[in-house]
């Protein structure tokens, strides 16, 4: 069965708004991330990090097609060119669906023999930025300091933003292009960087919000149709909306599983939110509490507006940005 939760809430005095929160697929994944929605084919793209595959889900037919590659994978993104772009190991690969093919663009960190890639996005431009992280030995458990921010550009060269990173995870640009959005898990915070569209490159590093105990730890993040961020909390059962000019929370979205770690807008007009969760670390006592623990949930907001009794949906977000290399 699905696990369904509605909370009701008032938007304004003539609207009220319903939170629907379905678990669309209960894939029990070991640590699900980087959920992407693929318009052409009505499909959301997810990847499973230690059981290293992709996935596939079809919104209509219901149906999963799974690609499983030779590393752990941690970011899929779409590419103009068709098929994927993936981070597989410490790689960036190009990911042929139909012959379950990865062909290497570029490899990272070959003298870390112990890191991975973690979160990845395409920026507005068509780049491909990613970070990295020592493999963890338990959940939240590794060594500090071994991560980098990259990008991989067009032409399939590579840069390094900068080192010295934790856990690096979710990231996210402005609606005008102008600020790149940035968490490194284990410093609490979303930051903000100065970003240059032209050239690609970020200055002017600052915090826009710091979690709060009870909020745990920042991982996934995506950017809605106003410029809003929503942060996955990883061990907080939990998305939150932030307002990243003024620094303050505008709305939690509790989910029926501790670790939440990743989100994105989706469906007709980008109406409907995915929510990634990760199911390892999760001792059987409280796998008996969240069983849909792994799964994909959909979070959809449903607003009644009282005077003339239409039902429409409310929080959107933007489509996903494609590789252009």
């Amino acid at each position: 069965m699905l696990h369904v939760v509605s909370v009701a809430f008032s938007r304004s005095p003539m609207t009220m708004c319903s939170i629907k929160i379905e678990c669309v697929l209960p894939e029990n994944c070991r640590c699900g991330e980087s959920p992407v929605w693929e318009e052409a084919t009505n499909s959301l793209l997810f990847v499973d990090i230690p059981s290293k595959k992709v996935c596939r889900w079809d919104s209509l037919s219901k149906q999963v097609h799974r690609v499983t590659v030779d590393a752990p994978v941690s970011s899929v993104a779409l590419r103009q060119l068709g098929g994927y772009v993936a981070t597989i190991g410490t790689k960036f690969c190009a990911l042929d669906w139909e012959d379950q093919s990865a062909i290497v663009l570029a490899t990272i960190d070959q003298d870390k023999k112990n890191n991975r890639f973690n979160d990845g996005k395409v920026d507005p431009a068509g780049r491909y930025f990613a970070g990295t992280m020592a493999e963890e030995t338990a959940p939240g458990v590794l060594e500090r300091h071994q991560g980098s921010l990259y990008c991989l550009f067009p032409d399939h060269h590579v840069e390094k933003y900068f080192d010295q990173v934790d856990i690096s995870n979710g990231l996210d640009w402005s609606l005008d292009h102008k600020i790149f959005y940035y968490i490194d898990s284990l410093s609490y915070s979303v930051d903000a960087f100065d970003y240059d569209l032209h050239t690609g490159k970020i200055s002017n590093r600052r915090s826009v919000y710091k979690l709060e105990k009870d909020e745990q730890i920042p991982d996934g993040m995506c950017v809605d149709a106003e410029g809003k961020l929503w942060v996955a909390c990883y061990n907080g059962g939990r998305v939150i909306r932030l307002d990243p000019e003024t620094g303050k929370r505008l709305q939690t979205v509790k989910l029926p599983v501790d670790n939440t770690t990743s989100c994105c807008f989706g469906g007709k007009d980008y109406s409907e939110m995915y929510v990634t969760c990760a199911r390892d670390g999760i001792g059987p006592e409280d796998l008996l509490r969240q069983p849909k623990a792994g799964g994909i949930f959909k979070v959809i907001w449903l607003f009644l507006f009282i005077e003339d009794e239409i039902t429409g949906l409310g929080v959107k977000g933007i489509p996903p940005y494609p590789f252009v290399g």
